[in-house]
């Protein structure tokens, strides 16, 4: 029997600074990713609310919807290597994300934004 792998979505408090002024603020602050993740963010410069896995929970070949096709950033603060793929099953173009807070703040540099479809976390370094 095949065990199913379940990504680990923490719901992290949102947070932002309260405006001293009488305007209405459109600033959101970032949300932190956790010691031993790997998040990836919906928003350019790690903003929105974060798909966050957990390293040791390994690989994922087909991201859930709440991200899939929807990342913009990623953030690694886990000691293992990530890479970020374009297609299913680890397939396509990809990008790595060094270990231990390794980040891309913008993947459209990459031409990956909005492209996410599946997650490899493994102890190869990047290269």
């Amino acid at each position: 029997m095949r065990a199913a792998a379940v990504a680990s979505l923490a719901v992290l408090p949102v947070t932002a600074p309260a405006s001293a002024s009488s305007e209405t603020s459109t600033t959101r602050a970032a949300i932190d990713c956790p010691d031993g993740y790997v998040c990836i963010y919906p928003e350019i410069n790690f903003g929105g609310q974060p798909w966050v896995r957990r390293a040791v929970d390994g690989s994922v070949k087909d991201l859930p919807s709440a991200i899939r096709d929807r990342g913009s950033s990623v953030r690694n603060n886990s000691d293992r290597t990530a890479r970020v793929y374009e297609k299913r099953n680890h397939a396509g173009r990809w990008v790595c994300v060094t270990r231990s807070g390794g980040s891309i703040h913008d993947l459209r540099g990459y031409n990956l934004n909005d492209q996410t479809r599946s997650l490899k976390i493994n102890r190869d370094d990047c290269g």
